[in-house]
């Protein structure tokens, strides 16, 4: 299948990143920092930069926006600017791309959220996306289609905090509200359905659990996540100890969130030389450099001492960005789609998440298809695509609860 073809081996590294973040993870201990996290080098593009007078915006107000020629014929695309809310709660200012096909008066909208697994802010989608590079740049394109406009958020934030879901849930949802609060985007308070696969689908599901919460007042009509990383500290103890080809991402992915929580994961207090060298070379890459650079490393090479000691502060940081663990459901229909043979994300969490959801009233639909991680991406995009259609044509939800 073409998708698959396309994905290729740049998407086996990126789904394994969160699984891989464990090894490095898991460990930290919270000491007082004498060494910053390894922050990525300011966005060169003064579009990116937060205005002054951000900390008093609304949560998903609009700040600025940036009409350009979209990569899909047919379609219009704009950049838009908005505030949102880091971990901490602090003000920050978010980035997504809307695209709307070209007609019509008012569009249903997907928000999708790629898996974007990177530490460099060039390789943020709203770059990606005009200049080629995204990988699901199809899926958009299957979307905008069927007369579908996509809301495409940068999850990861301003600073690249690569394995942050939570954050990732807290900017989509702020996205969904600015681009549906102006006329000019042609979408409005539309019904709206969640997606992503791998990295994309933990900010997607983390989304749909923060709605009822954090954004009552979106009409989101459904989720479609695909192979969801939905525990970090139950993967971070199955992986991690030997050398691995994708080492890298696990470990960009333990940079990205130090990014997020600087004094509960303090990787930079950990590290020896070789640890300190491979971080700073990575901080500004993007998928295949991080993959290439950490490859068959493993926890042991980077660490002084070649090992972590749990810390209460760190699991607890992993818990807070793991689905699972979060005590409510999504309050709208939800499609889980998941490899039989997936190591990377275990089929047994998703399904005891799924379980979870039912029980607490969630229409949750599993599909287990066979093949792993890497090849559900491809052949779980006809079961995505007829799921979001039918959530937005009102079809009634099915569920395997």
């Amino acid at each position: 299948m073409r998708v698959r073809k396309l994905l290729g081996r740049r998407f086996l590294g990126g789904v394994a990143a969160v699984a891989l973040t464990t090894a490095t993870v898991v460990g930290f201990t919270a000491v007082p920092a004498g060494a910053a996290p390894f922050m990525p080098a300011p966005n060169s593009d003064p579009f990116y930069a937060a205005p002054g007078d951000l900390g008093s915006a609304a949560n998903g107000q609009v700040l600025k926006v940036q009409n350009l020629a979209s990569p899909f014929p047919g379609s219009t695309a704009q950049k838009i600017q908005f505030r949102s809310t880091n971990s901490a709660g602090d003000p920050i200012a978010a980035v997504t791309t809307v695209l709307v096909p070209d007609g019509g008066g008012r569009h249903d909208l997907l928000s999708y959220q790629p898996f974007t697994n990177s530490l460099g802010l060039q390789c943020a989608p709203s770059h990606q996306l005009f200049s080629g590079g995204l990988q699901e740049q199809q899926l958009i394109g299957l979307a905008l289609a069927r007369g579908v406009a996509v809301n495409v958020p940068d999850h990861l934030g301003p600073t690249s905090a690569y394995g942050a879901a939570r954050l990732g849930g807290t900017i989509t949802l702020d996205s969904i509200r600015a681009v549906q609060s102006s006329p000019g985007f042609r979408v409005g308070n539309t019904p709206t359905v969640l997606a992503g696969y791998s990295g994309g689908a933990m900010a997607s599901a983390y989304a749909a659990v923060l709605e009822p919460s954090y954004a009552p007042e979106l009409n989101l009509v459904g989720l479609s996540a695909g192979g969801t990383p939905v525990n970090l500290e139950a993967i971070a103890r199955t992986l991690g100890n030997t050398g691995n080809p994708l080492f890298g991402l696990g470990f960009a992915a333990s940079v990205g969130l130090e990014r997020e929580y600087p004094t509960e994961l303090v990787l930079s207090e950990q590290l020896n030389a070789r640890g300190v060298a491979l971080a700073d070379q990575i901080r500004n890459d993007c998928t295949q450099q991080i993959i290439d650079a950490g490859a068959n490393l493993k926890t042991s090479d980077v660490v002084t001492g070649g090992r972590l000691s749990e810390d209460p502060a760190s699991t607890a940081a992993l818990n807070r960005n793991s689905v699972q663990m979060y005590p409510g459901a999504p309050q709208i229909p939800v499609l889980l789609y998941q490899g039989a043979d997936d190591q990377l994300t275990p089929t047994s969490r998703v399904l005891a998440t799924a379980a979870n959801w039912c029980r607490q009233g969630t229409r949750v639909q599993t599909i287990i298809l066979p093949g792993d991680h890497g090849s559900t991406i491809a052949t779980g995009v006809p079961f995505a695509l007829a799921y979001i259609n039918d959530r937005l044509s009102g079809a009634p939800a099915p569920s395997t609860c």
